[in-house]
């Protein structure tokens, strides 16, 4: 094959794949333009409010093309979830390396969780389906249970120190997200008759009291 034609057929093969790389930027650019407003009507209208009209007018786009990446707006509210999970996760990993003592361990992952929760609330209500139907069933990732493994993995170590029954730490571990949980469910659908200084400190008696008794 002579040079000339060599050359010619390298170019158009660079500039195909120039073009197919800007494509697939741009249809990830739209679909985070798609979750990011949707996002945000959420935090002004609630999630209620959510719909794929809505969207598509928002970001100045048929509705055609909404469906083009998301195939209802649950597909939408569940990619969101993810993003949330994803979110607490890195919180998460971030505080436990920060202690060696599997107690102290306990007690910056109880906070990191009850703070996310409260600086996300609209992430943490679909997260757990607070007033809402929840999203994603049977679509169970690693980052959903990151929160759970990770006080797994304390409450084993403080159970195995004190010579407990290691069988009870999985139960132990329900618990203790049951009763977080359901502190942070109480505070973010009833704000107006309980303050967040005695929620809290419930908490933070209630954590101490259970590693007390593991």
């Amino acid at each position: 094959m002579p040079n000339g034609v060599r050359k010619i057929n390298t170019i158009n093969k660079e500039s195909a794949m120039a073009s197919k790389d800007r494509v697939l930027r741009l249809k990830e650019e739209t679909r985070n333009k798609i979750l990011d407003v949707s996002l945000q009507i959420v935090k002004e209208d609630g999630w209620q409010a959510l719909s794929i009209r809505k969207i598509a007018d928002a970001i100045d786009y048929s509705v055609p093309v909404v469906y083009d990446y998301f195939e209802n707006k649950e597909a939408i509210l569940f990619e969101i979830s993810m993003d949330g999970f994803r979110s607490l996760q890195q919180k998460l990993e971030s505080v436990v390396k920060k202690y060696d003592d599997p107690e102290e361990q306990i007690r910056a992952l109880a906070n990191a969780y009850w703070h996310f929760a409260f600086k996300n609330k609209e992430y943490y209500q679909l997260m757990y389906g607070l007033g809402m139907p929840c999203c994603g069933a049977g679509k169970m990732k690693p980052e959903v249970n990151a929160f759970n493994d990770l006080v797994y993995d304390a409450i084993l170590q403080v159970i195995e120190k004190k010579k407990s029954n290691p069988d009870e730490a999985c139960f132990k571990t329900h618990a203790f997200w049951s009763v977080i949980h359901g502190l942070i469910s109480i505070m973010i659908m009833r704000t107006s008759d309980i303050t967040s200084t005695m929620n809290k400190k419930v908490m933070d008696d209630t954590v101490a009291a259970f590693i007390k008794n593991l």
